[in-house]
């Protein structure tokens, strides 16, 4: 019998009041581990309207007292991470260590923005009149709700949930309909605490239901999502309605590029490090790569050697392995349309190239070679376990291919060349750029895409007061 998994609603778990439910199903084994309801309006609203009332009084505490309750949730968090890692691999599939990273990431994500809590700062504006003073505050904005996705389920609840409490805000989360159980998890640890009621709701729900209420409610000043393009845009239009502001983190097809001058084994190594963390399903992992030509055949080659030296497959099962499945069926046929089409346009199966003949959702390691800008592998998302290789022949072919994209999260540069890397902080139009790394972001940055990858930004200072709203006061003496 699947395990049924309840709302926290104003402090309290809840009982399911709608009829409608949904199975979750581990990845690994394709076994259904449990239920969880698809959440109604009418819950959505009780949720929002025990955040609205919490919120006033939140907001009268000091920043540090805030920052207190925070502290309490991280350490709770450090408390169980044996439990909350292997929930995590159970139901999305990465391995074991990286669940206990993640964990442990939230944690450390969770006490960083509970540092802001003296930190936050207003402005002294010179006035045009004597005896005035012009001051603006950062007040939070209400009530903000967070979507989340499947690949970083556990530490993305952070990511919408500290800066919103420690300046002032409080939240409804929707877990994804794919892994719910950790957020339960997370709601557990919660209700040990004494954090006053409705300052967090945690619901689960799918996007068409759930989250479609939580965008257009009127009570919720801000909806903080991440997940793909077409999902974005339809909790923009919803949010249009009442002109809620909407922090979308979205898509991406992230370029690297790799001079002949770069450290061919440090680019090899990063890129596979980057596409081979959590099955290549991350919007900010290399997704393309454009290599100079008298240098392609020895990156692809020693790539190629690190993916076929991958150990995949069930990360409960083999606690080594360092790739798991994909998060679904949907997700592997997809890869699989990518890499067939390549082939057929003449693309090169380096290694891989097709699913693996094994339980779960694997798709086999892959490089392609021989790649064109005009290949569907080359453009699309492909948020999986392929790396398609192009050749360059030189800086600026590789700057423009990489900027000709609907996408601008993530890009990165391999060289020994100080010019050269210039100029890519220069003419690269991503809002993050990686220079002889892989791609993964900091805390302490902002995680932040333009044009189809997203609105607004994450993590750092600036991630902090996208949770705020300014207020200005003119005070005549």
């Amino acid at each position: 019998m699947a395990t049924s998994y309840r709302n926290f609603i104003d402090g309290t778990f809840s009982d399911v009041v709608t009829a409608e439910t949904f199975e979750i199903v581990n990845p690994a084994t394709e076994q259904v581990i449990g239920e969880a309801p698809d959440t109604c309006a009418a819950e959505v609203d009780r949720a929002v309207q025990a955040a609205k009332l919490a919120q006033a009084g939140w907001e009268k505490l000091p920043p540090q007292a805030r920052a207190g309750y925070l502290r309490q949730i991280s350490a709770k968090i450090r408390q169980n991470v044996n439990r909350i890692a292997e929930t995590i691999t159970r139901e999305q599939g990465k391995p074991m260590g990286l669940s206990s990273m993640e964990v442990n990431f939230t944690a450390d994500y969770i006490d960083y923005m509970a540092e802001w809590a003296r930190r936050i700062e207003g402005e002294i504006i010179a006035s045009d009149r004597p005896n005035e003073t012009i001051m603006l505050f950062r007040k939070p904005i209400g009530v903000t709700a967070g979507i989340l996705p499947w690949n970083f389920p556990f530490f993305l609840i952070a990511r919408k949930l500290a800066p919103a409490l420690v300046t002032g805000n409080t939240v409804v989360i929707k877990s994804s309909e794919e892994t719910p159980i950790n957020a339960y998890l997370f709601s557990e640890l919660l209700a040990d605490l004494d954090l006053p009621a409705g300052v967090v709701n945690i619901l689960s729900g799918r996007g068409a239901t759930t989250g479609d209420a939580l965008s257009r409610h009127k009570d919720v000043g801000l909806v903080s999502f991440t997940g793909s393009v077409a999902t974005g845009a339809r909790i923009m239009e919803a949010a249009a309605k009442n002109l809620t502001r909407v922090n979308l983190e979205l898509g991406g097809k992230a370029p690297a590029i790799v001079l002949a001058d770069a450290d061919i084994d440090l680019a090899a190594k990063a890129v596979y490090d980057s596409r081979v963390l959590n099955s290549g399903q991350l919007c900010n992992c290399a997704e393309r790569i454009y290599v100079e030509r008298s240098v392609v055949e020895e990156f692809s080659a020693k790539l190629t050697e690190h993916m076929k030296a991958t150990r995949y497959g069930d990360p409960l099962a083999d606690r080594d392995v360092a790739m798991g499945p994909l998060i679904n069926r949907a997700g592997r046929d997809k890869i699989e349309k990518l890499v067939d089409a390549a082939r057929r346009d003449g693309a090169e199966v380096l290694t891989g190239g097709r699913v693996a003949d094994r339980k779960g959702w694997h798709f086999e390691p892959t490089v392609l070679a021989g790649c064109t800008s005009d290949m569907a592998v080359m453009r699309d998302e492909i948020f999986g376990p392929v790396v398609p290789v192009q050749a360059i022949d030189s800086l600026d072919e590789g700057i423009a291919l990489a900027n000709d994209s609907e996408y601008g999260l993530t890009s990165s540069i391999f060289t020994r060349s100080l010019g050269a890397a210039q100029q890519a902080m220069r003419e690269l139009r991503f809002g993050e750029t990686y220079i002889n790394r892989e791609h993964f972001e900091a805390i302490q940055g902002f995680h932040a895409g333009r044009r189809k990858s997203g609105i607004g930004g994450a993590d750092g200072k600036h991630g902090l007061y996208e949770y705020t709203e300014t207020h200005i006061v003119y005070m005549q003496g």
